[in-house]
């Protein structure tokens, strides 16, 4: 069993060997992680610090092991549906459109942005960039490589939000799946067209420590289904983050289940789960 002690003996060991720093990510899940990793390594507390103190590519590990997240294509069809049809129309009429996935995880989030784009005509104008803790992740976000298998419920999501209208259920558009990625059942893949995964600029980025990056304003930022992981602290410092890299009147994109909280929510309007910067 991890204690609470376990886990800040942990997280002092990484803090003292490199630039990480988990101490406001929620104690809960935290310690679920934590547990896996001494039953996957088969080590105790102390051995795991140990080896994380003296082996940096172990240690690169575990972080990667302890951030590893999963997403889908068009993951809560609802969401993109209203993007589609509410948010993006709105981005239209600007020369370029700045896009960042904040929080990538395997990248199907990124690439079911760019289908939406490009099926609206914005793929031109849109910049898109996509960053992650977890160096593993980034490398399969450009690859753009994924279980068919694993994948097959989720295109029904790309027949709700490319091929369907939520106004006319009965009124369909016909929009391949070769036009964006090919499928091979016998080697179980589906591979995201090389003109989706050359269009997205990577970077490896820690939310807790760095800044915005890229030097640029954003008109859209999603990042869902990350700080649900944090505690009330860090989540207040990575909406200020948020906050001040959105343009204003750009919108920000939370989880479904997540919010925001205290003070920094005054510098947004909710509207079916999409946060618009205000003017102030």
């Amino acid at each position: 069993m991890v204690t609470n002690e376990d886990v800040q003996r942990f997280i002092t060991a990484i803090k003292m060997a490199s630039t990480y720093d988990f101490s406001d990510y929620s104690e809960r899940s935290f310690k679920r992680r934590v547990e896996k990793l001494l039953i996957d390594n088969h080590m105790d507390i102390n051995q795991l610090s140990l080896k994380i103190s003296k082996d940096k590519f172990f240690l690169e590990k575990v972080v990667r092991d302890i951030t590893v997240n999963t997403t889908e294509l068009f993951r809560d069809s609802d969401m993109w549906i209203t993007l589609k049809h509410q948010i993006l129309p709105k981005l239209k009429k600007n020369k370029s459109i700045f896009i960042w996935h904040a929080g990538c995880s395997s990248g199907q989030e990124i690439y079911s942005m760019l289908i939406l784009l490009h099926e609206l005509g914005m793929f031109e104008q849109a910049k898109v960039f996509a960053t992650d803790i977890n160096s593993e992740m980034l490398e399969s976000s450009k690859a753009g490589v994924y279980k068919y298998r694993f994948n097959l419920g989720y295109l029904d999501n790309f027949d709700k939000v490319i091929k369907e209208n939520p106004l006319n259920f009965e009124e369909t558009k016909d929009v391949p799946y070769e036009k964006y990625f090919d499928i091979d059942k016998v080697k179980d893949t589906i591979k995201m067209k090389e003109f989706l995964r050359e269009k997205v600029v990577f970077r490896k980025h820690d939310l807790v420590n760095d800044g915005n990056i890229f030097y640029s304003k954003f008109d859209l930022v999603l990042c869902r289904n990350v700080i649900i992981y944090f505690n009330n602290k860090l989540q207040n410092h990575v909406i200020e983050l948020f906050n001040n890299s959105l343009y204003r009147d750009g919108y920000l994109v939370l989880g479904a289940h997540e919010s925001i909280l205290g003070p920094v929510s005054n510098n947004f309007d909710r509207t079916k789960g999409f946060y618009k910067k205000k003017q102030f």
